[in-house]
């Protein structure tokens, strides 16, 4: 089989099954381990697929620059944002993360709900800056700007200094075996010394992300209370979610 085949034939089978098993696709494609490492590491190159330990899984679409992930599945944000606000209680505090759902968070929230919102995104703060009823902070430190949020030590270090009932993170992959992932290893340690600061964590997870994966873990499933999502309950990737008692909010579609 030539190379190109041998290729397209992976990629197939990452479509098909979610996962690519470097032993399992040597086997089956007669030829050796190494040569399906070489294809992967290729086709991750291109941005095709990513790399885990021992094989590939498909790669998150959610990496790609903030404005176009802003026209990626606006439906299915705002759903999820819809689901995710209603959790905010009256004169609760929220920590939210960045991110386009996130914002989608933000502009969800009812204009007559007192609240206090920190959070480590500029976009986030803009937005509720004519909420007439929450008290903002905004966490300062270098910008990420893939997600437009604040992130590195000195974000960190704030975040470790407030405390709050609710906590919403974006991540921009969802997958049972690679867990819950993002690209950038300064806004995973950001999202965790965030989640850290709240009694409850929930990760807003739009459809698109879930069953994909990226290169940074953020948390272990055992770290959060739950995901919301507009994945549909008979989604392969939720039923495994749900083998594993990670506590799965659906939200429908707006």
């Amino acid at each position: 089989m030539l190379v190109g085949q041998r290729r397209a034939h992976l990629l197939r089978l990452l479509d098909e099954t979610g996962k690519i098993v470097a032993k399992d696709a040597a086997a089956d494609l007669g030829i050796s381990e190494d040569s399906i490492r070489r294809d992967l590491r290729d086709l991750a190159g291109e941005g095709l697929c990513q790399r885990v330990y021992g094989g590939a899984l498909p790669v998150s679409p959610a990496v790609v620059d903030y404005t176009t992930r802003r026209s990626v599945e606006p439906g299915g944000k705002r759903s999820v944002a819809a689901t995710a606000a209603a959790l905010v209680r009256p004169g609760s505090t929220l920590i939210l993360d960045g991110g386009t759902t996130a914002l989608a968070v933000a502009e969800a929230l009812p204009s007559d709900l007192e609240c206090t919102v920190i959070t480590n995104s500029p976009t986030v703060a803009s937005a509720l800056l004519q909420h007439p009823s929450a008290d903002l902070f905004l966490l300062g430190g270098r910008i990420f700007k893939h997600s437009a949020v604040a992130c590195g030590a000195a974000a960190v270090e704030a975040a470790q200094n407030v405390s709050a009932d609710l906590c919403l993170i974006g991540v921009t992959g969802v997958h049972p075996d690679a867990g819950l992932t993002t690209g950038d290893a300064e806004d995973a340690a950001m999202k965790r010394a965030l989640a850290a600061r709240a009694a409850e964590t929930y990760v807003l997870a739009s459809s698109e992300k879930i069953g994909t994966a990226s290169p940074y873990r953020v948390l272990p499933w055992g770290q959060v209370t739950g995901i919301i999502t507009d994945a549909a309950p008979t989604d392969d990737v939720i039923k495994q979610l749900s083998a594993l008692d990670v506590e799965i909010l659906h939200a429908g579609v707006l």
